[in-house]
């Protein structure tokens, strides 16, 4: 082989190394499962710790008094997760929401990261409720 096509090959093994390591460090701080409720509860063992997006409705939420400290429980298709947050919720975030929450799984329940609660207001999305095309409101 000669030292022109050695050369060659050398760089292209150091920028595919390069590109790889650029993609696990910018991918693994970004990557998020997104699943149910019931789906994590089948073996809730092998989600903790890893960063979830969990979806399911809100169901017995306490606030702590003269706090932004909640706790409540996210259920789906009859599985539970006990569920923590600290901080301003959305105003559709009420018992019976459908709710997208950030965060991780670990031995006490899930833990909401800040800014971490997407709630949906069922009422909006419901099609029974919705006027004609092109009426204002």
């Amino acid at each position: 082989m000669s030292s022109k096509a050695l050369k060659i090959a050398a760089t292209c093994v150091v920028l595919l190394a390069a590109l790889g390591g650029l993609m696990y460090t910018t991918l693994a701080d970004g990557t998020e499962y997104y699943m149910h409720v019931d789906e994590v509860m089948t073996n809730p063992v092998k989600w903790e710790g890893k960063r979830l997006q969990l979806h399911g409705y809100v169901n017995d939420l306490r606030q702590r008094p003269n706090t932004l400290d909640y706790r409540f429980q996210v259920q789906n298709n009859g599985k539970v997760i006990t569920a923590s947050y600290s901080g301003v919720v959305p105003d559709t975030f009420k018992n019976g929401s459908e709710v997208v929450l950030k965060g991780q799984l670990h031995g006490e329940g899930f833990q909401v990261e800040p800014n971490g609660v997407l709630a949906k207001c069922p009422s909006r999305y419901n099609p029974n409720n919705a006027g004609p095309v092109g009426a204002g409101s």
